[in-house]
């Protein structure tokens, strides 16, 4: 699906990528991610006049099954912080399975510990990648998304050392959506603002000015290490605001709305019910 920006307000309007182009493109977002520059030249010249009225509730994650999945731990100052964490000098990195992954709304099933929310703007990369320089860590990324790294803490913790992959991956625990924003978007694509809410209360907000690692960095030190590949995402860190870090704690609940946002790349809104039997 491919979003017209003229109807992403209160009517969002999209064009099928694949009847659009006649079956050049798949409808399947992660085959498109192996050809993005040859679909960035046809979307500049896409019939956004025949878009229609699109529903978000029909949207699914913008990266459906990425290749590899990159999370970063404790980069924003401020979530370090609250976490009792001196700043990192390298990246915390770990990941998150894929079988985790879900759509920008619907219900979450609870697992059985403590569930806790981290908002995250997420970087999808659009060609491969390997020891590339930090100046040009954005020209590999296709766009971001809305991301939450929602995290059982009793599993995570479970454990020494935690198991961060473990509590992070529970079905559904790694939203994404509801669009794919690319960085030339916005007005200034290294201060992002981002934010979450439970049952409308406000709970995390922040800006990727606090990025312990920006983008480029994460780019530059990770594909520094291993190739990074169309289609794979990195969850770039939470801001402050998380329950764990709360006084006193406070946890998603039965019922409970969680609503996540990234300026100019639209919001999630999820439910979430307790696991039958509980």
């Amino acid at each position: 699906m491919l979003l017209d920006p003229a109807g992403s307000s209160e009517a969002p309007r999209g064009v099928d990528v694949e009847a659009a182009s006649e079956g050049r493109f798949s409808a399947d977002p992660q085959a498109v991610y192996q050809r993005w520059a040859e679909f960035r030249g046809w979307a500049a010249e896409a019939p956004l006049e025949a878009a229609q009225p699109i529903s978000q509730d029909s949207l699914r994650a913008v990266v459906p099954r990425p290749a590899q999945v990159f999370a970063i731990g404790l980069n924003y100052r401020d979530h370090a912080a609250e976490s009792g964490f001196e700043l990192p000098t390298e990246p915390v990195v770990f990941t998150k399975y894929v079988s985790s992954f879900t759509g920008p709304t619907g219900d979450i099933t609870l697992s059985p510990g403590n569930v806790d929310w981290e908002v995250e703007l997420v970087a999808v990369i659009a060609d491969r990648a390997h020891h590339a320089a930090e100046s040009q860590g954005w020209s590999h990324i296709a766009g971001v998304t809305v991301g939450q790294d929602i995290s059982d803490r009793s599993t995570q913790f479970a454990a020494a050392p935690p198991q961060f992959g473990m509590g992070k991956s529970y079905p559904g625990y790694s939203p994404l959506g509801p669009t794919l924003v690319t960085p030339d978007e916005f007005v200034d694509r290294d201060s992002i603002a981002l934010g979450c809410e439970v049952n409308d209360i406000s709970v995390q907000k922040g800006s990727t000015a606090d990025l312990v690692f920006t983008v480029p960095q994460l780019v530059a030190k990770l594909s520094a290490i291993t190739p990074l590949l169309p289609g794979d995402v990195i969850f770039t860190g939470t801001p402050a605001g998380v329950g764990q870090g709360r006084d006193p704690q406070q946890f998603l609940a039965d019922g409970d709305v969680l609503t996540s946002w990234i300026e100019r790349v639209g919001t999630m809104r999820h439910r979430f019910v307790a696991h039958a039997g509980t």
